[in-house]
């Protein structure tokens, strides 16, 4: 079985669980089938009745119902044609949904380091244009394939009952189409995945302009970006010219080949031995079943391009579904947890190929102790206190929280006690309060998290207060405003661990005074690894630790390290405009 077919199956497993709604649907599917061949049924008839043969006497005496029985005919068509689609479509969409909630799912669990390689416009295109591919494949192609193959079959046996020998010549030319389908499916396939990838590009393309607009205003980066869109968008438009053109001439040569079939039946249907077994009505018949069969023909020719782009973005779509979540093997719920932690000789590479990010770290903290950790950029700082919440593992060495691996506790457990305010601040577009409150809290916690972030100070002057939007990333409100909602998120949950990554550098100098004061106070008593860039802020903390290339170059007081006259008193000369 190759890799399309069993990708469909897979797919098409996730609509059975809607077996009764598809039975019923197909039913429908039949009864729709047999009304084309009532049509051609009463074709033959007045045909016979007009021409005055053997059946016509029989004909005369129900001629006074035959314009109810076109009514009726397409009343049941309409009807069956109507439920045939909607049930059908009905279970698509609900495959869909489902598909959306386990990849949706699948992103909360993904592994962070599996996102930071991916684009997230890409990911995003999976789930919007991929599956709307994939909605193709589940409701529109079953109804074709099901519906349009009854048809077909209802239709051949009626041509066979009118005329063995008529029929014969016209399905010879069936092979030569079924061979036809065959050698495009790989066309099909093929283009259908460019155009899902460079669908990729196109959302990746307008994320960015929309996300970095101020930089290509003020840069004059309008031309600059025009062009770049311009290559991606004619890239896209041509592999679905070239799907289409494919598609275009499979519907030609189908036709085509029908046609010689059609050539066939009319050079037989002239010989002696046919004409003289066959009624005027008989042909008639035979005809229009023959043409009422081209329609659904050229559909299913059609269908096999739609089934390769649903399978096409079935595939990527199952790919991200059966990427591995983040590893949580721990077993032991880690509670309330001290706050002690060890690093033990780590080593992290972000890519085994690269020099690695961290190498040979050795620091241990106490519960309670406030450590700083500086350094240049790039030195490995953001990378250290990442492994805590085990945003990454930890590629040799050990890591541990109270004197247990943190790999032993359970990956919610263990991030129940550790509070993260980084220096790029994460808000979602809603209210300022639930921004704050991001998970269960009474009103009274909320309240004294607000107070000590010295929020009221810009909530009193909102029209709408705490009830405010913040806009996407929070782009309706300050650098500062954002911090400390950040803060006074943190303040919330309220744990033994905290990371304070450049917590303050979004702050005015008022601002900072009061936030300053009220870290100080959440800091007390708890665990605290502070990331600094600007060492005045740091300079109270119990040690600080000096990265430089991945490695701890050495660790102290302030004032030990200044004495020292190393790394951490060159940064110190070099921020403060010293002489070094």
């Amino acid at each position: 079985m190759n890799d399309g077919i069993k990708t469909y199956l897979r797919l098409l497993r996730y609509a059975s669980h809607y077996w009764l709604m598809f039975t019923f649907g197909a039913l429908a599917m039949l009864i729709f089938a047999i009304t084309d061949t009532g049509f051609a049924f009463l074709i033959k008839t007045l045909t016979d009745s007009f021409a005055g043969t053997e059946n016509s006497k029989s004909i005369d005496q129900i001629k006074g119902y035959l314009p109810l029985i076109v009514i009726f005919i397409f009343f049941i068509r309409g009807l069956s044609g109507f439920f045939s689609t909607y049930n059908i479509a009905w279970i698509g969409r609900q495959v869909i949904k489902s598909l959306r909630a386990e990849i949706y799912n699948k992103f909360l669990y993904l592994p962070t380091i599996f996102l930071d390689r991916k684009s997230n416009a890409e990911l995003l295109s999976k789930v919007t244009f991929n599956i709307e591919q994939v909605a193709e494949s589940t409701s529109n192609i079953i109804t074709i394939l099901i519906r349009d193959t009854l048809t077909i079959i209802v239709l051949t046996i009626y041509m066979v009952y009118l005329s063995p020998t008529l029929a014969k010549i016209m399905f010879m030319a069936a092979p030569i189409i079924a061979l036809l389908v065959w050698s495009l499916s790989k066309l099909f396939r093929r283009y259908s995945e460019r155009i899902q990838d460079s669908m990729g590009d196109v959302a990746h393309a307008i994320k960015e302009t929309l996300q970095n607009h101020r930089i290509i205003k003020i840069f004059n980066g309008q031309d600059f970006e025009n062009e770049k869109f311009s290559v991606i968008n004619e890239n896209n438009r041509k592999h679905n010219t070239k799907l289409l053109s494919t598609k275009a001439i499979g519907d030609a040569l189908t036709i085509f080949i029908a046609s010689l079939g059609v050539a066939g039946v009319v050079f037989v249907a002239t010989t002696d031995e046919v004409r003289s077994n066959m009624s005027v009505g008989d042909f008639s018949g035979f005809i229009t079943a023959m043409v009422l069969l081209m329609t659904p023909l050229k559909r299913l020719t059609n269908v096999n391009a739609m089934i390769q782009k649903g399978v096409a973005a079935a595939s990527s779509i199952f790919i991200l579904i059966d990427e591995n979540n983040e590893k949580d093997k721990g077993q032991q719920e880690a509670g309330i947890l001290k706050g002690s932690i060890e690093y033990r000789d780590i080593t992290f590479s972000y890519n085994p190929e690269y020099e690695p990010t961290l190498k040979n770290i050795n620091l241990c903290i106490n519960s309670g102790e406030t450590v700083a950790i500086v350094g240049k950029s790039g030195s490995g700082k953001t990378t250290l206190v990442n492994l805590l919440p085990r945003f990454y593992d930890v590629s040799s060495g050990f890591l541990a929280i109270d004197d247990q691996s943190i790999e032993e506790y359970s990956l919610s457990s263990l991030r129940a006690n550790i509070s993260v305010v980084t220096q790029e601040v994460t808000l979602f577009n809603d209210t300022i309060i639930n921004n704050i409150a991001y998970g269960n809290y009474s009103s009274e916690e909320i309240d004294k998290a607000i107070n000590a972030a010295h929020l009221n100070e810009f909530i009193e002057k909102l029209p709408n207060g705490l009830d405010t939007k913040v806009g996407d990333q929070g782009v309706l409100l300050s650098g500062g405003q954002r911090q400390r909602i950040a803060i006074a998120r943190a303040l919330l949950k309220n744990t033994p661990i905290l990371i304070l990554d450049e917590a303050t550098s979004s702050l005015d100098s008022e601002s900072e005074k009061y936030i300053q004061e009220a870290l100080e106070n959440l800091m007390m008593n708890r665990t605290t690894l502070v990331i600094a860039h600007r060492l005045s802020t740091i300079e109270k903390a119990d040690r600080i630790c000096v990265l430089s290339e991945g490695q701890i170059k050495e660790i102290g007081t302030h004032n030990e390290l200044i004495r020292n006259n190393s790394e951490y008193a060159l940064l110190h000369k070099l921020q403060f405009n010293e002489k070094v």
